[in-house]
This record gives C-alpha cells, structure tokens and sequence, in this order.
C-alpha cells in the first residue's frame, strides 16, 4: 500500500560553533571600529582563503582572521547560524552583545600530537589509520584527514591495499595527484627495500624473505600478474621480470617464451609466481595445466622448473609444497 507523506520537517540549523567546526572554523564577533559588529573568522583559514575572500572577506593581521560586516556573507560556511546575534545587534560600542567565541576543534593541534607520539614510541603501537594520517600530512595540508584514513582503510582493506590501490580509485574518492603519487611511491619504496632482501642469496631456503617481497609487489594488485624469478647455479636471483599482465582472473602464459628468455639468461632454475586479485591462492585447472607445458618446456632446454607461488591477500600456495609440481 502507498501513502502519502506529509510535509518534511525542516532539520534545526546546527549551531554557529558546530557548523564552523566542521569546516575547521571559528567565528567570533567583536566590535568594529564604526560601531557596530565585525564578524571574524578564524582558525585553518588557508585552505578556504579563495572562498572567504570571493565573499567580501578581509584578512586584518591585528584581528589575526577574515573580518566579514555582515554575517549573511558567510551562509554557506554557516548555514542558517548566528540568527541570534543578528537579532541582538546594536549600534551602540557599550551595547554590542559579548564575543562569541566556540569551542576550540578538537583537532586543532592533533597533526604534532601525532608526530610527537611517533617519534617518542614504538611505531608498532600505533594504529594503521594512524600511520596512514602521518603519510597523508605531507600532502594534505590544514584538515583533519583522520576521516579520510579510516575511509581508505575500510575501502581497500589494508594498508597494503591503500598503498597498491589504482589511481583512478584514489582519485574517485577525491585525492589528488600529489596525495596518489605519494602512496604509490611509499608502495614502490617498500617493494624494493623487501627485494633487496633477497637480492645477492640463494632463494632457495630463503622463503619468509621471498614471500614478504611478492606479497607487497602482487598480493594487493587489482589484475592478475605473472612474473618469472630466473635464478643461476647458486639460486642466486638473476632477474626478476613481469611477463604478462592479464585481467582479474587471467593471465595469457607462453611457454616456450618463458624457455627461450631462460637461455638468454643463462639461467639453470625458474620461479613461476602469479596472483589472485580474488585473495583465494587455490590453483585453477588453468594454472594446473599451464604448470606443466611450462616445466615441460624448461626441461627440454635442461633448465629447472624449482616452483609456482600463487600469491591470494595475505595467503600463498606453493606447487612444491603442495606436492603439484
């Protein structure tokens, strides 16, 4: 059955402190030098500084914020607030009704608070949405970005999420370039440092430190992504190359380029890994097959097939371990 609604009740205007708190504001007002009042804005006034201005603002250095004479000019940053100061005005200077001052955001300070407890504690005991606010302060300037971490968070999952996130999702949500250019830098940065740690050692046997690097480099990728680990005598990593990019649950493989780049190494073993952007490392009957035909063609030209990692969201699945290979 339908029914009909009847007419809306107008939500109260939410106070003057409320309502410039959420814009990291404050207003006060305070006598003017004609007389009557002068509206003052104060607090993280840069980011806004092009709008408060385009309204008629005026810095004044003395009064340390934008000084408005009429209050009407700030309706969008304060909706529908200060009617009761409007209504007291006088033009009398011993009239005019007491400063309004709000109360002081609660986060006016927090970005040094952080920093502070940064440095003075084991980072390990901070959150992940706080280590993520300490990054997004270098590119986010004058807003409390607390909001935005524990969005990104609970949009990609993880930290490792954020980090590896496509750009066009990041940008979707509202960050800029610098801000997206940041973390995919942090992620880059991290990747390499982790490959560092198995560059120049027998990977064989060296299994936390291998996982830890391709956990990072693809367990967060949105596409499915097939690299090779060509290795030496010793085990020694050769190279470590991205051979196909495919689409969230493909990836084309070509054996006997896989053979061919081998030789041209001079490579005598191989690491096959690909990911699951599902986060499930449980191999297809694609992947069970392709596994073959590969260490099939490796075989022919006396090269080793040592084994196939299917990296998933904080899980993996070796073929050697799981007795496949």
């Amino acid at each position: 059955m339908v029914t009909s609604a009847g007419p809306a009740t107008p939500e109260a205007a939410p106070p003057p402190a409320t309502a410039l708190a959420g814009a990291g504001l404050e207003l006060a007002c305070e006598p003017a030098a004609d007389g009557g009042l002068a509206y003052v804005v104060r607090g993280d006034t840069f980011a806004h500084r092009a709008e408060l201005k385009a309204r008629g603002g005026r810095w004044s250095q003395s009064r340390h914020g934008w000084v408005f004479s009429q209050l009407a000019a700030l309706a969008g940053l304060l909706p529908a607030a200060g009617d009761e100061l409007a209504t007291t005005r006088t033009p009398g200077l011993a009239e005019a009704p007491a400063p309004f001052v709000p109360a002081r955001p609660h986060y006016l300070g927090h970005r040094q608070r952080l920093r502070d407890r940064f440095m003075a504690a084991d980072p390990e005991a901070l959150p992940d949405y706080e280590l993520l606010e300490l990054l997004l302060f270098f590119s986010i300037a004058k807003i409390d970005v607390k909001p935005l971490a524990k969005q990104l968070l609970a949009e990609f999952g993880s930290l490792g999420g954020v980090l590896a996130a496509d750009p066009q999702r990041l940008a979707a949500i509202g960050l800029s370039q610098f801000t997206i250019v940041q973390l995919r830098a942090s992620q880059a940065l991290l990747q390499r440092v982790l490959r560092e740690t198995v560059q120049d050692r027998p990977l064989i046997g060296s299994g936390p430190a291998l996982l830890a690097y391709l956990q990072v480099a693809l367990g967060h990728a949105p596409i499915e992504q097939f690299r090779v680990l060509f290795l030496d005598r010793k085990n020694l990593l050769i190279k470590d190359e991205l051979q196909q990019r495919g689409t969230v649950d493909h990836t084309p493989v070509y054996p006997r380029e896989i053979a061919k780049r081998a030789l041209e190494l001079a490579a005598s073993a191989v690491i096959m890994v690909h990911n699951h952007p599902s986060g499930d490392p449980t191999p297809s009957p694609a992947d069970r097959d392709m596994t073959r035909q590969v260490a099939s063609a490796l075989a022919a030209v006396g090269v080793a097939l040592h084994d196939h990692l299917i990296i998933g969201q904080n899980r993996h699945l070796s073929f050697r371990s799981d007795g496949l290979l």
